[in-house]
């Protein structure tokens, strides 16, 4: 049977209530990986704790993997928009690189009040199921829209393209290894800044001397 013949309901497919019964799923879901690990969590568990028939669950959901990648996509995705509006309102930085600085340091303080949610979010990022693929995919586009409007105005259309890949290249990597014990969060920040301000000094004003 072909991937089309599996494939779940598409999101802007679906009426308001199957977006409910689908958000039903996916707060159910990060509940439970919040709750007992991602390890344990079953897909008859999330039909149970959100009200959705299991059989139904897999008319949203082709597998435990695509919905645990879908849920943690939809919950980093609004997490880093709302950061990305908060920075660049009245009350933001100034200074474009302390927007970024700024950006990564509060998202990765929002997986340390969440450490459960760290460890889902690596363990999708190597899932091999299509569908799982497909939202860390579309989790990764919609973390790079976030951070670009966070980035320096002036930057250039090619830059503009490849500076989120690096910085989320390097972020995925410090995530990967706090969440695995190789690095202290603190570690991560340091490494993250200097990974920041690297890339972003061809576009950083330099301050006139005294």
């Amino acid at each position: 049977m072909s991937k089309v013949d599996l494939a779940p309901r598409p999101v802007e497919a679906m009426s308001p209530r199957q977006l409910e019964r689908r958000k039903h799923l996916v707060d159910a879901a990060l509940a439970l990986v919040c709750e007992i690990g991602v390890e344990r969590v079953q897909m008859k568990q999330v039909s149970e704790r959100s009200g959705v028939a299991l059989g139904t669950t897999y008319r949203y959901f082709s597998s435990k993997d695509h919905l645990l990648a879908a849920a943690v996509a939809d919950w980093r995705s609004l997490l880093l928009a709302d950061l990305a509006a908060e920075l660049r309102g009245p009350a933001g930085p100034a200074s474009a690189t302390e927007r970024v600085v700024r950006f990564v340091h509060r998202g990765m303080r929002a997986f340390q009040r969440q450490p459960n949610l760290a460890h889902l979010l690596v363990s999708v990022t190597v899932s091999t199921d299509p569908f799982a693929s497909e939202a860390v995919d579309a989790m990764a586009a919609s973390g790079r829209a976030s951070l670009q409007a966070v980035l320096p105005p002036e930057l250039p259309p090619a830059d503009r393209e490849v500076i989120p890949r690096l910085i989320e290249a390097a972020w995925h990597s410090e995530l990967v290894a706090w969440v695995t014990g190789r690095s202290t969060l603190a570690d991560a920040f340091s490494r993250l800044d200097s990974v920041i301000r690297l890339v972003l000094a061809p576009y950083t004003p330099v301050a006139p001397a005294a």
